[in-house]
C-alpha cells in the first residue's frame, strides 16, 4: 500500500526529532571513508590507512582502486579507472539521494538510459554499449545480480558509499561474461574509531519525498559496524494531461548493516546484508485507458535480499588470500494490462584468489563458480540455469618508474554457450607530467529474454529462445593525460565490435497475420562503436571548474537496407561543463549543463531523429555546525519529451509497450530541499 506524502513527511520530522535527541556532535571534516583494501600484503597495509581522510589533502591520485584486483593507487593502475570520489557523492546525494542515476550519470562516456516509460527504469550505458553489458558490483560482489535488471540502478541510495569506480570497455577477464561493456564498483564506507551518522531529508516539487540514514561505530578494537536505511515515495505525475503517468508512482524501503573484524596478524572479514521491498505503479491512470480503449496498468512489486561475505588473510612470505561469496534473491509480482508475470532471480558467487607480490610485480591468480538461476510462474518456457566455472589470473609488473603493464586473462566453461576465453592487456607509460595508457580486452556475455524491451513490455508476446549464440566484444582504448600546474586534461580514443548482439525481430502471428509478436534473434554483421572523451579539470582555490566532450560513432548493420545505421537512442555528441565553490563547514554553491545531441529513433511513429537538448542545474547548500540545508533545481529550461511528441504510441508495439523510447527529459522543471543533520564524531 503506498504512503500518503503527509504520514511519510510525518516519519521523517519524527525521525529527524529522533536524531537530536541522540546528541548532535561536532561534525568530522575529514570523515574516515573506506576505499580500502582489508589486509592486503605488508606494504599495501600501510598505504590503506586513513589515506581517504581527505580528499583535498591528498588528491583523487593516492585513491586505492579496488575493482581491477591489483589495489593500486589510480595513478599507478595501467588499466584506466574513473574514480568518483567521497566529496562528489556527497554533492551528487544531495541532488538524488534515493538512488545512483545522478551519481553515474554525470561521468564522461557513461550514459543512463530509460529503458521504460510506464516504470521509470534505467540501466547504465558505458562508452555507447548497451546498458545490458556493465556489471554493477558492490565491494567486489555481485549484490544485484549478474545482470543486474534496470530498474536495479535505482534502488540503490548513495548514503553508504566512499567511493565509486568505473572500468570501461571490456572487463570479462576480470568478472566473466556479465562485464563485457565494463565495471560499476561501489565501495562502502568503513567505520572509523569513533560513532558517527547522519539523516537527510529530502522533499520535491513533484511529490517525491526521501530519508536516508547511515550509522557507523567500532564495537571493539578489531570489530566496526555499520547501518544504512532509507524510505522513499514518489507520487505518480501525469504531465500532459494524456492519462499515462509521466512519473511512475513508488514506495520503497532499504536497510544494509555491514560487519567489519581485523586481527593484528591481517586476518579479515566483511559481512553484510541487504534489503529492499518496493512498489511501482505506472502506466494508465484510474479511469484512463490507451488508444485501443482499454486500461493498461503496468505495476512491479520487488522484494531483494543478498549476502556477501570476504575473507582475507596472510599465506605466508608475500603471500595473501581472498575469498569471496554472496547470495541474492529477488521476486517480482509484475503486471502489463490484463497480464500477470511472477518470477524469481537468483544469483550465486564463490570466489577463492591466491595473491603475492615482489619489489616490481604482482599476482593473482583465483577459481570461480558462478550461477544465474530464473523461475517464471506463468511463463516456464523461459527459466533459465546457469553454471559458470572459471580460472583467471592476472600480473601486474613494473617494468621501471615509467612503465607498467597488466595482463589478466579468465576462462569459463559455461553450462550454455560452452568455454569463453577472455584476455585483457593494458600499458601505463608516465615521462615527466604524461600519463598514456593503452588498453585491449575481448569479453563476452551470455544472453537472456531481458534485453531493455523485454524488461519494459514483459515476456507474453516474446516466441521461445531458439538458437541463440553469446554476444561477443573486442575494445581498445587509448588515453593520453596531461598535468599543467593545476590543469588536468586527458583525451581517450576508444573502440567496440561486437559481434551477435542480440535484438528483438518482430513477426506476424498465425492469429491474425499482424506483427503482434517478437523473437530473440543474433543480428547480422557487427555493432561498431568509435569515438573519443575530452576531459577538463581546473582547481583555483575554492572553485572547481569540470568540461567534458564525448563523441560517438556507432553504427549497426540494418539487414533489411543492406546497409549501416546508426544505433537508436545514441547520440552522436555529448557534453557537460560543472562549476562548482565549495568550503568546508561552509557550503557549496554550483552550476551545471550538459548537452545531448540527435540521436536516432526507432519505432517511434511521430519523428526518426530526436531533437538535441541542454539540461542545467543548480545546486546550494548551507551548512551550519552539523547541520546542513540545500537546494537543487533540476531541468531549469523545463525540457520535456512530451512536449514535443505524444508518448502513448497510437497502436501497441508488436513487444507489447504503448509509449515510444524515451530520448529527452521526462519530468520537466523540479526542485528538491532538504536538510543533512551529520552527528557524532
Amino acid at each position: 500500500m503506498i504512503l500518503h506524502s503527509s504520514f511519510f513527511s510525518t516519519i521523517f520530522f519524527l525521525t529527524i526529532a529522533s536524531t537530536f535527541s541522540l546528541g548532535l556532535g561536532k561534525v568530522n571534516a575529514s570523515q574516515n571513508e573506506n576505499n580500502t583494501d582489508i589486509t592486503e600484503h605488508a606494504h599495501q597495509q600501510e598505504q590503506h590507512k586513513n589515506h581517504q581522510d581527505d580528499e583535498h589533502e591528498h588528491g583523487v591520485e593516492s585513491i586505492l582502486v579496488l575493482a581491477t584486483r591489483g589495489s593500486r593507487t589510480v595513478s599507478n593502475e595501467p588499466i584506466r579507472v574513473e574514480v568518483i570520489v567521497g566529496e562528489e557523492i556527497q554533492e551528487k546525494a544531495l541532488m538524488r539521494p534515493g538512488n545512483i542515476s545522478m551519481l553515474v550519470a554525470e561521468t564522461g562516456g557513461v550514459r543512463v538510459q530509460t529503458t521504460s516509460p510506464a516504470l521509470g527504469s534505467a540501466n547504465i550505458r558505458l562508452q555507447g554499449l548497451y546498458g545490458r553489458y556493465t556489471q554493477l558490483l558492490n565491494d567486489g560482489l555481485p549484490l544485484y545480480g549478474g545482470q543486474a535488471s534496470s530498474i536495479g540502478l535505482l534502488q540503490i541510495p548513495p548514503t553508504d558509499l566512499s567511493s565509486v569506480e568505473i572500468i570501461k570497455g571490456s572487463a570479462s577477464s576480470l568478472y566473466g561474461g556479465s562485464a563485457m561493456g565494463g565495471v560499476i564498483n561501489l565501495v562502502s564506507r568503513r567505520p572509523s574509531d569513533h560513532f558517527e551518522g547522519e539523516a537527510l531529508v529530502n522533499v520535491t516539487s513533484r511529490d517525491g519525498q526521501d530519508l536516508t540514514t547511515y550509522l557507523a561505530s567500532p564495537i571493539t578494537d578489531t570489530i566496526g559496524a555499520s547501518f544504512t536505511g532509507g524510505g522513499h515515495y514518489q507520487h505518480g505525475q501525469d504531465f500532459d494531461n494524456d492519462g499515462w503517468l509521466d512519473m511512475a508512482e513508488y514506495e520503497r524501503f532499504t536497510a544494509r548493516p555491514r560487519l567489519f573484524w581485523e586481527n593484528d596478524e591481517g586476518t579479515s572479514l566483511y559481512a553484510t546484508i541487504g534489503l529492499m521491498t518496493e512498489n511501482r505503479n505506472g502506466g494508465t491512470r484510474i479511469g484512463q485507458t490507451v488508444p485501443d480503449g482499454s486500461p493498461f496498468v503496468q505495476t512491479q512489486d520487488t522484494e531483494r535480499f543478498d549476502v556477501g561475505l570476504i575473507a582475507k588473510g596472510i599465506a605466508g612470505d608475500a603471500l595473501n588470500w581472498t575469498v569471496r561469496s554472496s547470495v541474492m534473491t529477488q521476486n517480482h509480482d509484475k503486471q502489463f494490462g490484463s497480464v500477470a508475470e511472477n518470477d524469481r532471480h537468483e544469483s550465486y558467487l564463490f570466489e577463492g584468489t591466491l595473491a603475492g607480490y615482489s619489489a616490481s610485480s604482482h599476482w593473482v591468480f583465483g577459481v570461480a563458480m558462478q550461477s544465474e538461476r530464473f523461475y517464471s510462474d506463468d511463463f516456464s518456457g523461459f527459466d533459465y540455469e546457469f553454471d559458470v566455472p572459471g580460472l583467471f589470473a592476472q600480473l601486474d609488473y613494473d617494468h621501471n618508474e615509467d612503465l607498467s603493464t597488466s595482463i589478466s586473462a579468465r576462462l569459463d566453461d559455461h553450462s550454455e554457450y560452452g568455454e569463453q576465453f577472455s584476455p585483457r592487456i593494458s600499458i601505463l607509460y608516465r615521462p615527466n607530467d604524461w600519463t598514456i595508457r593503452a588498453s585491449h580486452g575481448r569479453g563476452y556475455f551470455a544472453p537472456t529474454p531481458f534485453v531493455e524491451a523485454i524488461e519494459a513490455a514483459g515476456l507474453s508476446r516474446l516466441a521461445p529462445l531458439n538458437g541463440l549464440e553469446e554476444e561477443t566484444a573486442r575494445t581498445w582504448s587509448l588515453d593520453i593525460g596531461y598535468q599543467l600546474g593545476k590543469l588536468e586534461t586527458s583525451v581517450t580514443l576508444f573502440n567496440s565490435n561486437v559481434e551477435g548482439v542480440t535484438e528483438l525481430e518482430a513477426f506476424a502471428s498465425e492469429m491474425n497475420g499482424s506483427l503482434n509478436r517478437v523473437q530473440l534473434v543474433n543480428a547480422m554483421g557487427e555493432s561498431r562503436i568509435f569515438g573519443s572523451e575530452l576531459l577538463l579539470r581546473y582547481k583555483w582555490n575554492d572553485f572547481k571548474l569540470t568540461a567534458s566532450y564525448l563523441f560517438l560513432d556507432a553504427t549497426e548493420y540494418d539487414e533489411s537496407n543492406q546497409r549501416r545505421q546508426s544505433i537508436e537512442l545514441t547520440p552522436r555528441h555529448s557534453a557537460g561543463f560543472v562549476a562548482m565553490w565549495e568550503q568546508h563547514g561552509k557550503g557549496r554553491l554550483g552550476f551545471e549543463a550538459y548537452y545531448t545531441g540527435e540521436q536516432r529513433l526507432d519505432g517511434n511513429p511521430f519523428r526518426q531523429e530526436s531533437k538535441p537538448y541542454w539540461h542545467l542545474g543548480l545546486l546550494g547548500e548551507i551548512t551550519l555546525g552539523n547541520v546542513s540545508w540545500f537546494v537543487n533545481a533540476e531541468n531549469l529550461l523545463n525540457i520535456r519529451q512530451t512536449r514535443d511528441d505524444p508518448l502513448v504510441l497510437p497502436t501497441r508495439a508488436p513487444d507489447g509497450q504503448w509509449t515510444t523510447d524515451i530520448w529527452s527529459r521526462n519530468d520537466g522543471f523540479i526542485v528538491n530541499a532538504g536538510v543533512r543533520v551529520k552527528f557524532g564524531g
